[in-house]
This record gives structure tokens, C-alpha cells and sequence, in this order.
């Protein structure tokens, strides 16, 4: 998803940098396709040969929310191939399977809620921005419906996940005080509140709304990145997992729409550049990173 959102945003940055911008795009849109099947084997491989821990993943109170990391970064894909190489059958195929999914996976999530307090069912422990994940795939869904002529459902999804946003934000608030704040280990997650209003803000300008309106969008993602920040110095105590990828694509998202409105006036034309460079070093750091915790066993250490 990182990978991807960062292909999105260096695509952006092409009215700014000219051509090398997109090749730039196409190279991390590349490595991120690949990287996307080689891990959709890996996940395939283990559910056949662990499906216990699967199991255990799917009734999670947090980990559960990411199986929509999956139907995500089919609709990413979807949307850099559209953006990239044009409209296709290719792209409207995997989109609209992409998107079945994703209703599919958000409906799932949220449906564990009317079980109540029991197990897989309602917890305020279980109340993070993961739970966002889901939401954020409904807001992506017209980035490539509109450009594919699927205007229509692309408003009903994001119709969806717009309105879920503000009351899952008020339920992660309300766990905040009742229970504080979650886990020491799952602090980068604070990152994924930037993600909902950024994306709401690219999607409607493809829906070629007022940009007033992306532009609130904008000061919404800015604020969760400034809010986020205040747990940075505490995430950096802690030893590099994988949740610290939770970074990546709200800052690609936040850096994509800064450079979408970089036309419209100050402070977009001021920050996009600043913003997309931030955004690409965080993104190597952390690739940098994963690759080391490979090489010393200390990436994939069980869960405590």
C-alpha cells in the first residue's frame, strides 16, 4: 500500500517535473505489483499450511481489520495501472473485483460489532485506527471508477466509507479516554487517522467537486499528521516492526492530494515538493529497515 500510494503521489508530482516523475511512478508502481503477488503467495501458502494462526488472525480484535490490506492494494493497483497506462478492460476487471471485495471485507469487519462483548465482538481495547484500514479502501474507489466510466458506484462506495470515517474517529477518541491510548507497539497507527480525509480530498476532486472542499480535506489530513506526531519521539523508542509501515501510505496520500491542489495556490505549490521528498525518504527508511529485520531475524519475532 505504501509503495503504492507513493507511485500515486510521484504521478502527481509529473505536472511539477515532467516526465521523469512518471518514470519514477512506474518504477515504484512495478516493484510494488510485485511485491504485492509475492506476498498474496506467501499469505496463500500459510493460511494452507498454518490455517490455525490464520484463524487467530481473523478473530483478533485488532489484527483482524488488516485481511482489507489485501482487496486495498487491489484497488491501488487498479488505480495506478489506469493512471499510468490508460484506461482497460485489464483495470476495470481487477477494480470491480477489487471493489466487490472490499465491500465484501468491510461489511465482515464491522458485522463482528453486533456480536457484542464477546469473543471477535465489540471491545474498546480493539478500538484503533487500524479499524480505519477498511474505510480508507471505500474512499480509493473512485480514484479509478470515475476515469473507468464507473462514476456512479464509485459515489455509492465512497458514499460508504465517507460516512464511517467520522464515527469510527469518534469511537477511537472515546476508546482514548475511556482506556487511553493503545499499545507502545501499535503507536505508528496513529498514522492512518491522515489517511481517510486525504483520500476523501483526491476523490473528490476526481468527482471534480468545488476545491474548497479538498482543500478542507486537506487541513483535516494536516491536522491527524500533527496530531500523530506528538507520539513520534515515543514510536522511535521502540524496536522497528512491521507496524511501523503504518507510516507509509498516509503520508503518500497526504503527499498525493498536496500535490494534486500545488495548482490551486499557497500553501499547496509552497509544500508539495517538501511533503513528496518527506514522503519518499520515510518510505525508503522503512524498506531500508524491513530488509535489515530480515537479515537479523528480528522482523518477524511473535507477538508478545
Amino acid at each position: 500500500m505504501g509503495l503504492a500510494g507513493l507511485a500515486l503521489a510521484w504521478s502527481a508530482a509529473a505536472t511539477k517535473m515532467g516526465p521523469a516523475a512518471e518514470w519514477v511512478a512506474r518504477g515504484t508502481g512495478g516493484l510494488a505489483a510485485l511485491l504485492f503477488l509475492g506476498l498474496l503467495v506467501l499469505f496463500s501458502r500459510r493460511g494452507r499450511l498454518y490455517p490455525e494462526a490464520l484463524n487467530a488472525d481473523l478473530l483478533h480484535p485488532v489484527r483482524h481489520a488488516y485481511i482489507a490490506t489485501i482487496t486495498i492494494s487491489m484497488i491501488l493497483l487498479a488505480t495506478l495501472g489506469t493512471t499510468l497506462l490508460g484506461p482497460s478492460i485489464v483495470w476495470a476487471s481487477l477494480w470491480l473485483i477489487a471493489c466487490v471485495l472490499q465491500l465484501a471485507v468491510t461489511v465482515w469487519v464491522l458485522s463482528r460489532w453486533l456480536r457484542g462483548n464477546t469473543s471477535g465482538g465489540f471491545q474498546w481495547p480493539g478500538i484503533t485506527p487500524v479499524l480505519i484500514i477498511p474505510v480508507v479502501g471505500n474512499v480509493l474507489v473512485p480514484l479509478a471508477g470515475v476515469p473507468l466510466g464507473q462514476h456512479e458506484w464509485a459515489a455509492v462506495q465512497f458514499g460508504i466509507g465517507a460516512f464511517q470515517w467520522p464515527v469510527l474517529m469518534a469511537l477511537i477518541f472515546m476508546r482514548i479516554g475511556v482506556h487511553g491510548l493503545w499499545p507502545d507497539r501499535l503507536l505508528p497507527t496513529a498514522f492512518i487517522t491522515v489517511a481517510p480525509a486525504a483520500l476523501i480530498g483526491l476523490s473528490l476532486l476526481r468527482f471534480e467537486t468545488a476545491p474548497a472542499l479538498a482543500q478542507g480535506c486537506w487541513g483535516i489530513a494536516l491536522f491527524f499528521l500533527l496530531w500523530s506526531a506528538q507520539v513520534l519521539k515515543q514510536m522511535l523508542a521502540q524496536p522497528f516492526s512491521m507496524v511501523w509501515w503504518a507510516l507509509s501510505f498516509p503520508l503518500a496520500a497526504f503527499a498525493a492530494l498536496t500535490l494534486k491542489l500545488a495548482p490551486t495556490g499557497q500553501p499547496f505549490s509552497f509544500l508539495a515538493m517538501p511533503v513528496l521528498a518527506l514522503t519518499t525518504l520515510v518510505i525508503a527508511a522503512l524498506c531500508l529497515l524491513t530488509v535489515r529485520g530480515l537479515q537479523r531475524g528480528t522482523l518477524l519475532l511473535p507477538e508478545p
